[in-house]
């Protein structure tokens, strides 16, 4: 006897494999510099195939997508110079209706170049980070819809890198996992700026701050499954500083300070260390480089986060600014921004290893993935 979804399929005049394929596929969202600024792909873990979907939403210049929890919701960051006649980004909300994009809200950031939003464990407010503004801003979040900024905050501290660094740049926002504290890394003063967020209110009281090394320029902070460690890549250094989250106060203590170029490495191109990847269980963790454009897998205790090098591999194209594990945690997909392609990376669930080779996938100017 047929099964239900295979009768279907046959009035669909579809095949088994078609209808099972089918199935199968995931949405995905590309935010992409270029005008579309979001685009839609469909996923098939089985054949390790992007087919593209159109444009999920016509919004400018996106940086970077992040998801509501319930992921009904989807948050754009648009680094712009100006956003409706102020010289801001644009932080925008869209619902996720069969696997299209709806706007919602557009509003304007604390300042110009919005490079990154995220979203409280909540859902009831919104931090956006201003990299060429040095400032971030705090929304409160109703239905899917943004408040008008409810609190800004504009940085003034500097590193000693004079071309890098000669003003603060803000450039990552997170929750930690109780969402008791938010973190605001700043490239450019060398630094995260810690607070306490008021989700009812989307208030955020300042906390303190972890210095990284000076020069170093803190980019991008993940916590562990464990709930008590935290990597944080530093891009100027191409590091890894693996910390110790203090639940009491939110701050951090530096464990291990992880160099992921090789000795000697030469000057050029310049390191720019990017972006971080944990798996589910917590076994395997890996970062980004764009400027040797390479992935480096790192082993990891589930217990106490600590870091065991494995092996650099390709990340299949030119400057990896984003790269996720497909749901199936079998895939890595890489948005390689300087390549105008998304590349897709055979992964060993056991092992943890990544194949040396990619199939690669055409998307402008790709910025960051997002499954549904």
């Amino acid at each position: 006897m047929m099964s239900s979804a295979a009768v279907i399929a046959s009035a669909a005049g579809l095949s088994s494999a078609q209808s099972s394929s089918t199935s199968r596929r995931t949405r995905v969202f590309v935010a992409s510099s270029a005008p579309d600024g979001i685009l839609a792909y469909d996923w098939d873990p089985a054949t390790a195939e992007l087919t593209p979907a159109g444009v999920a939403a016509s919004v400018p210049k996106v940086a970077w997508v992040a998801f509501s929890h319930g992921h009904e919701f989807i948050y754009s960051a648009s680094e712009l110079d100006d956003f409706e006649g102020k010289p801001t980004g644009e932080v925008a909300s869209f619902r996720v209706l069969d696997g299209k994009l709806e706007p919602l809200t557009a509003r304007n950031s604390a300042s110009t170049g919005t490079c990154h939003v995220a979203v409280d464990h909540t859902g009831q407010m919104l931090l956006s980070a201003d990299y060429t503004g040095a400032s971030t801003a705090s929304f409160r979040i109703t239905d899917g819809k943004l408040s008008e900024a409810v609190w800004k905050q504009h940085y003034t501290e500097h590193g000693p890198n004079p071309v890098r660094q000669p003003t603060a740049h803000a450039h990552f926002a997170s929750f930690s996992p109780d969402n008791r504290f938010a973190y605001i890394n700043d490239l450019g003063g060398d630094c995260i700026h810690i607070y306490r967020p008021d989700p009812a209110t989307a208030g955020m009281t300042p906390a303190g701050t972890y210095h990284g090394a000076p020069g170093s320029g803190p980019r991008t902070l993940h916590f562990h499954p464990n709930g008590r460690t935290a990597y944080c890549m530093n891009e100027m250094a191409c590091t890894v500083d693996v910390l110790d989250w203090h639940k009491d106060d939110g701050n951090f203590t530096l464990v291990k300070r992880i160099e992921l170029l090789p000795p000697n490495s030469p000057a050029t191109p310049i390191p720019t260390g990017c972006d971080t990847v944990i798996t589910r269980d917590g076994r395997f963790v890996y970062f980004a480089n764009r400027g040797d454009n390479f992935l480096y897998a790192f082993r990891a205790d589930p217990e106490t986060g600590a870091l065991t090098p494995m092996v650099r591999s390709t990340c299949g194209g030119n400057t990896p600014r984003n790269f996720v594990l497909d749901p199936t945690e079998q895939w890595m997909l890489v948005a390689n921004q300087d390549s105008d392609w998304i590349s897709v990376i055979k992964r060993n669930p056991e092992t943890g290893e990544l194949a040396d080779t990619a199939k690669n996938f055409p998307a402008r100017t790709p910025m960051r993935i997002l499954f549904t």
